[in-house]
């Protein structure tokens, strides 16, 4: 069994962490991954970084310079991964736009991602249909859930489509807009999480966007599964690095 579906059976609310590979520094990646496992992290998103990403908040576009700048690259990343799972345990997914995966060649970059122990794919530019239609055999060759991303706006029909063509969990945008760590979610937020859990989707859901607190955290996982927290974590890691990780994730829950 993949390694997210086993972390999705316990019954646990879970914490996911984003972080952007090669920040702060170039070679700080698989210290960043060690460090969260032992905090004691559900999932890790590596953030594959990239020059023009459309649903990153300033802070993620910030980090993905900067990771750009220290000479990331999609091989260099490969690199210092090859030997994660003599390190880690815990389901890695790498999320990252569907341009340079393109440019490494989708069936080689599934294959590399298979070899090194990656779990998932998370692709916001990937359409869904294009992915069903062209390239779900590809995932399905080599073991990786993708993970689909559904917003406020998402209607009913085209959720219905994802929940019936996902393996694993369902990445629950919190709101419209890119992202960016909020201290609290609204009246429309909580509306929002209390429809699509009514749905009783065979999908679990994980809420992303705007999560930044243990205040937050609760209100995303009182009808879902688990949260996400990316922009809050690394301002944080740009902050305190690596040492402070723990400390960051002992706030949350």
């Amino acid at each position: 069994m993949n390694r997210i579906n086993e972390k999705l059976q316990a019954s646990k609310k879970l914490l996911s962490i984003y972080f952007t590979a090669g920040f702060p520094s170039l070679n700080d990646t698989v210290s960043v991954i060690e460090a969260l496992e032992a905090s004691g992290v559900d999932f890790v998103e590596i953030g594959l970084p990239f020059s023009d990403p459309l649903a990153d908040g300033p802070t993620i576009q910030a980090s993905s310079t900067k990771a750009l700048k220290n000479g990331m690259t999609t091989a260099i990343l490969f690199e210092q991964l090859k030997d994660i799972r003599k390190k880690v345990a815990i389901p890695l997914i790498i999320m990252g736009y569907f341009n340079p995966i393109m440019q490494y060649g989708v069936t080689k970059f599934c294959k590399k991602c298979a070899e090194i122990g990656i779990d998932g794919l998370i692709i916001p530019d990937l359409p869904v249909q294009e992915y069903h239609n062209e390239y779900k055999a590809i995932f399905e060759k080599y073991g990786l859930i993708n993970v689909f991303l559904i917003t406020p706006q998402t209607s009913e029909k085209r959720i219905r489509f994802i929940d019936e063509i996902s393996n694993g969990f369902i990445y629950m945008v919190s709101s419209a807009s890119v992202t960016g760590a909020k201290n609290t979610f609204g009246n429309i937020q909580s509306s929002y999480f209390e429809r699509i859990a009514n749905l009783n989707l065979k999908s679990p859901q994980i809420v992303g966007f705007g999560i930044s607190n243990s205040e937050t955290f609760k209100q995303a996982t009182t009808y879902a599964k688990g949260a996400i927290i990316g922009s809050a974590f690394v301002k944080h890691l740009d902050t305190f690095g690596v040492s402070g990780i723990a400390s960051f994730v002992k706030k949350i829950r």
